[in-house]
């Protein structure tokens, strides 16, 4: 039984450097998932040469994105390009994105600075201009937005349980919102279909707007997260 069965299968796409973290901090997270009945994807396989359309195709059927940023993510020209993936769907509003900064700050990743940065510098030597533009571009979008921290002396255990909180409480507000949606969508069509022949008024337009919907997901994440905070 899926946490929201209307969503699609794979649901939480996991983007992390798999030589660092596929091991340790991933495994870990993946396995409290699965106890919470959250579907997701992890490709565990990440330089086994596979076509990136295939990851592509899983990003693009997600609906939430976890970005791991770690010192060794920039290594990894695959790392780099489902991140330029992700923040085209970002940019779209087809996907919720939550930066994961794992022992690496944000500010870092934003600026390509301290060894975060070093290890991008050294990628971005074998690589062309136009990519380079984009990783930056990705590194500098999803690195704003408003994610979670683990320091060096943190707790991972501590650390999994408050990802996995944020990702259920963005799960709960798109499933409400598009239960919602399909509501009001439904008595529009009601309205529409019952309504009176004689009436001159044009019936309203209760579809509410793209950005509109953005905001309220994002606010609920993050108003969750505050009250989460204040109460540790």
């Amino acid at each position: 039984m899926t946490f929201f069965s209307r969503i699609q299968d794979h649901q939480v796409f996991i983007n992390y450097r798999g030589e660092q973290l596929g091991y340790s901090f991933v495994s870990h997270l993946v396995d409290a998932f699965e106890r919470h009945d959250i579907n997701f994807f992890v490709d565990k396989y990440e330089l086994r040469g596979q076509d990136l359309k295939n990851l592509f195709l899983r990003i693009e059927e997600s609906r939430i994105a976890l970005v791991i940023f770690s010192t060794r993510y920039p290594e990894s020209s695959w790392c780099m390009d489902e991140l330029v993936k992700i923040k085209q769907l970002s940019d779209k509003e087809k996907l919720q994105v939550i930066p994961i900064f794992y022992k690496v700050k944000a500010r870092e990743v934003k600026n390509q600075t301290g060894l975060f940065g070093e290890n991008f510098w050294t990628l971005a030597r074998g690589s062309t201009g136009d990519q380079i533009k984009k990783w930056k571009e990705g590194l500098e979008s999803i690195s704003d937005k408003m994610g979670l921290s683990m320091k060096d002396k943190s707790s991972e255990a501590v650390f999994v349980k408050e990802i996995v909180t944020a990702v259920k409480r963005v799960i709960t507000a798109i499933g409400l919102e598009e239960g919602n949606d399909n509501h009001v969508n439904h008595v529009t069509a009601k309205k529409r279909k019952t309504g009176n022949s004689n009436c001159l008024c044009e019936l309203p337009d209760f579809k509410r707007s793209k950005i509109r919907k953005h905001r309220r997901i994002l606010f609920t994440f993050f108003y969750t997260l505050l009250i989460n905070f204040l109460t540790i």
